[in-house]
């Protein structure tokens, strides 16, 4: 099997660092560098907990970039509640070495992949932000992007809202760019967010071997129960990895998608339209703002857990 060429952009907090090892790890994903952005907390931190877990995964010089400090429109609403003040449980795990890449999130964007032989999926599993200014930067770059895989979203409820998903909802402008881009987009949100897990028994195993992929996967893990106060936790973001290179362990179906920027309180809403072919007719979504996107409704929980132990755990 070749390998999938994917640049990830990320705001690092828990199940971030999830994925990002996952990535840096598993044999058949090329990544090609990783672009941070303002989300789960401040860019800076971000960048720092990248390298951390990059550390982790014993991985080589990927490239990491600096991206946008805030959304497009208003102030950065952080998630420390969740994932605490450094974005990592605040363990106090030893900083890094790396180095931050010269060019902005955008410049790596445009260089990855304009330079690479194969084709590239984008894994936005943040905030759009960087994504939406790449857009717009570069399109002629952009027209070359294979397509995006994104974690955020939900065809149903929200988390930071009752209606919208975090990532969409921190920056819902740059989402509704990125959703309307013509890019094509398969959308892993909270339908499945949630599902795959690792409980405690697990991470308790892992925080104790000497391998340091699953040493720091297991106390991360661990951290965030405590932080949370939840067994089991959810490997999050790590689903929309799992879905770019093993698509047939999940159920995915094409959607018109809306993004809700107005000021109300469906606020970041992802409006995914599963009505009916004829009630469509009746009442369609506004063609100019929908986007024909392939959602995530259901997958296959034990095999999704099973390939990110197994692959963090080699």
């Amino acid at each position: 099997m070749s390998k999938t060429s994917i640049i990830m952009d990320v705001d690092t907090g828990v199940d971030d660092a999830f994925a990002v090892l996952f990535a840096a790890m598993h044999p058949d994903i090329n990544l090609l560098g990783i672009t941070c952005v303002d989300g789960n907390t401040n860019v800076d931190q971000v960048v720092a907990n990248t390298f951390k877990v990059l550390d982790a995964a014993g991985a080589g010089d990927i490239p990491v970039a600096r991206g946008a400090v805030r959304p497009l429109l208003g102030k950065s609403q952080y998630a420390e509640y969740v994932h605490g003040k450094d974005g990592m449980c605040d363990l106090g795990i030893a900083p890094s070495h790396r180095t931050v890449d010269p060019r902005s999130a955008v410049e790596l964007l445009r260089d990855l992949i304009e330079s690479s032989v194969d084709p590239v999926t984008i894994v936005p599993i943040a905030p759009l932000t960087n994504i939406a200014l790449f857009l717009g930067a570069f399109p002629e770059t952009a027209k070359k992007i294979h397509r995006i895989v994104l974690m955020g979203g939900s065809a149903s409820a929200g988390n930071a809202t009752a209606a919208a998903e975090f990532n969409v909802w921190h920056d819902p402008e740059a989402a509704a760019i990125v959703f309307q881009s013509g890019v094509p987009i398969s959308m892993y949100g909270l339908d499945v967010f949630m599902r795959p897990t690792i409980d405690r028994e697990e991470a308790t195993t892992m925080s104790k071997s000497a391998k340091p992929s699953s040493q720091f996967a297991g106390s991360l893990a661990l951290g965030f129960m405590e932080q949370v106060k939840t067994d089991p936790v959810s490997l999050g973001d790590y689903g929309a990895l799992a879905l770019v290179i093993h698509p047939e362990l999940f159920t995915t179906e094409m959607f018109d998608v809306v993004v809700d920027t107005s000021a109300g309180p469906a606020r970041g809403q992802t409006i995914v339209d599963r009505r009916g072919a004829w009630l469509k007719q009746l009442e369609p979504l506004d063609l100019e703002d929908s986007a024909k996107v392939r959602v995530a409704l259901d997958l296959d929980v034990d095999a999704v857990v099973k390939l990110w132990l197994k692959t963090v755990n080699s």
